[in-house]
């Protein structure tokens, strides 16, 4: 196809079926032949996971605070350009971001940036004309963002039947919007929550025969008509790093696998061998390593298997004894730690930290503009980091060795994490793909530091 294809998948709210659509759409559009690179907007964890399985290829996250525009305008040419068409799924309503009086970092705005065409997912379900009215309100706002989104059309998800699809096509045409496919109401594409969201594709999936079936009412030619748009530019090649390649080990298995593929790549391309090793069911960590990243995930639903995994938590201990770089991210912070706190009772973790944490009713959520307290192998002292938080624990004390400082929103000072030495741990996300400064310094740091 010419160009480079694009669709975004958004929605008046979350909840309408976003990810459903989309995995359906990457799912149809695979069984064509065609490659579908798929995209997840936002800094969302889980959603990528199931576009992923779909679409046989890495979803993509693409989030315009963590990510500077143009890089992010970069990273997704870099991604979109082998493929024969990207499917973007929004993050929340098509107009929520940080500020209900900007479009700034919501769906809405990342369209706009891309010049992406938009499709609405229309949760149908208990209405006919109104469908029309929704879509309608959603397309005729867009001449407030700039650049305006362009609404291509309408898919229609928890469809009652083809009469009811009928009926809500009649009056979406009286709006001129049209109808590029619809979804039937069926359990078993019901994606169950967790606490921080949907599911990994790994815990919740659906049989690939029912999804299909479910599928074959999105109009597959229309969709791709409308995702026609121009290519943009790509991004200079990653110059090749100065010095021998480090190898770098990165937890990843059930408890431990938030880790953006962008990100990753520029670890990569700054001259780390990522070598996978699981906290759960490995003896002890991989040989040769010159740094750790332990990265978020689900710590305190598998508290009990790591904790009696006592050889790894001992081999982490030892790794960060050594001097060499070890960084703790989210559910990283809570393995790190002394201890882990969940209503059944309290775990021990391995201890390179002195914090302990506890599970806690509340969800911590939120951009965070940070600067750097002190130098870590990821920053120097003093630098402005953007990340964010999304966690259900808690530390049960005040930092002891904070690494960042930031401005709640009522605008109390907040000290958080732990740096100190070669060790860093912290709730906050970061984006290692969004500055090559920041993969570049670790991966240095580790390679200076070397082997065992």
């Amino acid at each position: 196809m010419p160009g480079m294809p694009r669709l975004v998948i958004a929605a008046a709210h979350s909840g309408s079926g976003k990810t459903t659509v989309a995995s359906l759409l990457c799912l149809a559009l695979g069984a064509r032949g065609l490659r579908v690179q798929p995209f997840k907007l936002g800094p969302d964890y889980l959603d990528p996971t199931h576009l992923t399985r779909a679409a046989g290829r890495d979803a993509r996250n693409l989030d315009s605070f963590l990510l500077p525009r143009e890089r992010l305008r970069a990273l997704f040419a870099r991604a979109a350009a082998p493929a024969d068409v990207s499917v973007l799924e929004g993050v929340m309503g098509l107009y929520d971001g940080r500020d209900p009086l900007s479009d700034e970092h919501s769906t809405a705005d990342l369209a706009g940036l891309l010049g992406a065409p938009v499709v609405l997912v229309i949760d149908a379900g208990g209405m006919a004309r109104t469908a029309a009215a929704v879509a309608a309100g959603l397309r005729d706002f867009a001449p407030l963002t700039v650049p305006p989104v362009r609404v291509a059309g309408v898919i229609l998800n928890r469809v009652g039947g083809e009469g009811h699809a009928q009926l809500c096509e009649a009056a979406l045409a009286q709006v001129g919007l049209p109808v590029l496919g619809f979804v039937p109401r069926d359990e078993r594409l019901h994606l169950p929550a967790r606490h921080l969201g949907l599911l990994s594709a790994e815990q919740a999936s659906w049989d690939a025969a029912d999804a299909l079936h479910a599928a074959r009412f999105l109009r597959l030619d229309a969709l791709l008509a409308a995702a026609q748009a121009p290519a943009l530019p790509l991004p200079p090649p990653t110059p090749v790093p100065a010095g021998e390649r480090v190898r770098i080990g990165v937890a990843h298995d059930e408890a431990f696998h938030f880790s953006y593929p962008d990100a990753l790549d520029e670890l990569r391309a700054q001259g780390a061998d990522l070598v996978p090793f699981s906290p759960l069911r490995d003896a002890g960590l991989p040989p040769g390593l010159g740094g750790l990243l332990l990265p978020g995930g689900y710590p305190e639903a598998h508290a009990a298997e790591l904790e009696a995994n006592a050889a790894m938590r001992a081999a982490v201990r030892d790794f960060a004894a050594s001097g060499r770089p070890v960084i703790g991210e989210c559910g990283g912070l809570m393995y790190l730690g002394q201890s882990l706190e969940t209503p059944e009772r309290t775990f021990e973790m391995c201890g390179v930290t002195p914090d302990r944490t506890r599970m806690a009713p509340r969800l911590t959520l939120g951009y965070r503009d940070a600067h750097a307290l002190t130098g870590t192998p990821l920053a120097p002292a003093g630098a402005a980091l953007r990340g964010h938080e999304f966690h259900h624990s808690v530390l049960t004390h005040e930092p002891t060795h904070p690494a960042y400082r930031w401005q709640a929103p009522d605008g109390t000072p907040v000290h958080e994490g732990y740096a100190r030495g070669n060790v860093l741990a912290s709730y906050l996300h970061l984006h290692l793909g969004a500055d090559p400064a920041l993969a570049r310094r670790f991966v240095d740091r580790c390679r200076d530091l070397g082997g065992p």
